[in-house]
């Protein structure tokens, strides 16, 4: 764990509630007077505080230094992801918060499931568990478009990947990326691709649509 994420993070004086920081004082037993290193995933200052008691119910922090520490991805990456099964999504999301994506836009494509529901809270806690081990200084920034059409309209300039000859590399211009659900884009949303750059990826195996969003992710940013 490099830090541990606090809302509160950069007040002189933070107190803790032992129970739900049970991580910390109960698991890694970290002891009075000594130092913990703290983020709000803000503003990119890291800020050291000392543990000046830990009682039953909470602990007394009080703050050491303040030092701006970014670390973000150097690239940036958006993806527009046609919903999918949630549970396939929050297996996959610390990876791109890992790799370095910086904005995930989740629409819902025709075939989609429209009973699908992307849980952003559920999404957030794994994305600050993520930051607290990679290091990371902010997060994925969510977003959430009705359907393709308005996603297509919102970023005329969007790649989009789907089967083509013209085959994704590490040297392409494009920094935002529309992916497909399960089943791929229908032919009505295919239309609305004509002034998109269409790419194919250089496997022949069909890939789930975490797999490509991942696979995307790496070959751009790794």
């Amino acid at each position: 764990m490099q830090f541990v994420y606090v809302k509160e993070a950069g007040v002189s004086k933070l107190n803790l509630c032992v129970k739900e920081f049970a991580h910390i004082f109960k698991v890694r037993r970290v002891k009075s007077q000594s130092s913990l290193m703290l983020r709000n995933l803000q503003d990119d200052k890291i800020y050291t505080y000392k543990i000046q008691e830990i009682g039953k119910k909470e602990a007394f922090l009080e703050l050491e230094n303040v030092q701006l520490l970014e670390i973000k991805p150097e690239k940036f990456l958006h993806l527009g992801w046609s919903i999918i099964d949630p549970k396939s999504v929050e297996k996959s999301i610390a990876m791109l918060n890992e790799i370095g994506v910086s904005k995930i836009t989740f629409l819902y494509a025709d075939y989609s499931q429209k009973h699908f529901k992307i849980d952003t809270q559920r999404l957030e806690r794994i994305l600050i568990n993520s930051c607290e081990q990679c290091g990371r200084s902010n997060l994925i920034q969510l977003n959430f478009l009705k359907n393709v059409d308005e996603f297509v309209e919102l970023y005329p300039d969007c790649a989009v990947i789907d089967f083509s000859n013209s085959l994704l590399h590490s040297g392409c211009e494009e920094n935002i990326f529309l992916i497909g659900p399960e089943g791929g884009f229908s032919q009505r949303e295919k239309k609305l691709f004509q002034k998109c750059q269409v790419y194919g990826l250089s496997t022949k195996m069909i890939l789930r649509s975490e797999s490509a969003t991942i696979g995307v992710s790496s070959k751009m940013l790794l």
